[in-house]
């Protein structure tokens, strides 16, 4: 038996669309993205990520010459948060990416698979869905209400 797995998605061509606060998320995202550590990729990514109290928290990769001991964006900002406000929900999660060498010509950047386990991880925490914004540097915007839509077969501590 053959079963099909479709998402849906919100798409919108440009910043203009947004909300104020998706549009400061937008920004803080773009802008904590050119100060990130990325000499070995040159794919810089920056995150803004909105708390339930408020609070945004920005974050950008770091990498290091032993791949696995880098960070994303995402993980930088989600692991921030939950240090300094450990009970406070996430609401919203912007991420924007590109590389140095092709800034407008890339897809939306969508969280990495390590990062949505870790999204996943957070919405399983919080009992409550994340949403999750991604974009380009041509301001180009995809908007999932989950991670379940990027990562419809979590792996939870259900499976422990």
């Amino acid at each position: 038996m053959t079963k099909n797995i479709s998402i849906d998605y919100d798409y919108f061509e440009n910043s203009n669309n947004l909300s104020e606060i998706e549009k400061t998320l937008f920004n803080l995202a773009k802008s904590s993205r050119l100060k990130a550590y990325a000499p070995y990729s040159k794919f810089l990514v920056g995150c803004a990520i909105l708390l339930e109290n408020g609070e945004i928290i920005s974050g950008n990769n770091q990498e290091n010459a032993a791949y696995p001991s880098g960070i994303c964006a995402e993980r930088t900002a989600i692991f921030y948060a939950s240090a300094n406000f450990p009970d406070v929900k996430i609401l919203k999660l912007f991420v924007l990416g590109a590389s140095l060498e092709n800034l407008n010509k890339a897809v939306p950047t969508p969280p990495c698979g390590a990062c949505r386990q870790v999204i996943s991880e957070y919405e399983n925490k919080q009992s409550s869905e994340i949403e999750i914004y991604f974009a380009n540097m041509d301001d180009e915007i995809c908007k999932v209400k989950s991670i379940r839509s990027l990562l419809p077969f979590t792996f939870d501590a259900s499976f422990l």
